[in-house]
């Protein structure tokens, strides 16, 4: 074969391979969910009042806002229900959209995701049992129980607070907070960190059970959503973040807010940028 030949075979080769391996210049993932008509979200329906089950149907705070989110963007949300752990993983793969479980904002997920406009607060806190006179401030976890869920910054923020104290509390890691709460109620542990969203609501919903250690012991946080990083999910949240200012802006967040956590709640309507 002649060298000019075989050298524009090769460039050929090459110039097929690189387009069949490089993303198209102009991937929207906007443009792909409004053309399916679906965005497909990741949650975990043991997050109450985020998400959860009543009757067999999944309800809750982002099942409502995303409800208006969609009408917003013109589709329908379709969730998907999975572990925690597994959906920061699952969404870098492309298996889904959208992680839908609320996701606290940190420096350290920035560098990796891309998160929405915050929603609700995500500053971490402590829920013990209402007859427990012993607790009264975060400090007096020393030397006792205390449940969190696997994987979460939460857990995080326990561990490090837990350090700190003269007596060192006893981090529990538990796959979801329903079982967290079910040994706590049951004298198995003696306290649950978590978001004081989630635990305002779970207290309101079990008085005669539960109640919130107040203040709050981590510093300010906020939930958001998250999509993958990259110019292809740009105009995807520029899309939900438009809609969530609309939403605050004609007083429907205010609404589900209200519904959900039992009060309304101001949060930033610019990025967060959070000290962790």
């Amino acid at each position: 074969m002649p060298i000019f030949r075989f050298l524009k075979l090769s460039a050929l080769s090459v110039g097929l391979t690189l387009a069949f391996t490089q993303a198209p210049a102009n991937a929207d993932q906007l443009a792909d969910v409004q053309k399916a008509g679906v965005i497909t979200l990741a949650t975990d329906m043991n997050y109450q009042p985020f998400d959860y089950t009543e009757n067999n149907q999944h309800v809750g705070f982002d099942k409502d806002l995303w409800a208006a989110i969609g009408t917003e963007l013109g589709v329908k949300p379709k969730f998907l229900d999975l572990p925690w752990t597994t959906t920061l993983a699952g969404l870098q793969a492309k298996r889904f959209d959208m992680v839908n479980s609320p996701v606290a904002i940190t420096k350290e997920r920035m560098e990796k995701f891309h998160f929405t406009l915050p929603f609700a607060d995500g500053t971490v806190g402590l829920i013990k049992r209402a007859s427990d006179h012993s607790l009264r401030t975060p400090q007096d976890i020393g030397d006792k129980t205390v449940g969190s869920q696997r994987g979460t910054i939460e857990l995080q923020e326990l561990e490090s607070f837990a350090k700190t104290l003269p007596s060192p509390a006893k981090p529990k890691a538990y796959l979801d907070l329903t079982g967290a709460y079910a040994d706590l109620a049951n004298g198995r542990i003696d306290a649950v960190a978590d978001a004081v969203t989630l635990l305002e609501a779970v207290a309101k919903s079990r008085p005669d059970t539960f109640a919130v250690v107040l203040p709050p012991f981590g510093p300010k946080s906020y939930f958001a959503y998250l999509a993958r990083k990259g110019p292809d999910s740009d105009t995807l949240v520029a899309a939900v973040d438009k809609a969530i200012l609309k939403i605050e802006a004609d007083g429907r967040m205010k609404a589900l807010q209200e519904k959900w956590f039992g009060t309304a709640q101001a949060v930033p309507q610019s990025a967060f940028v959070p000290d962790l």
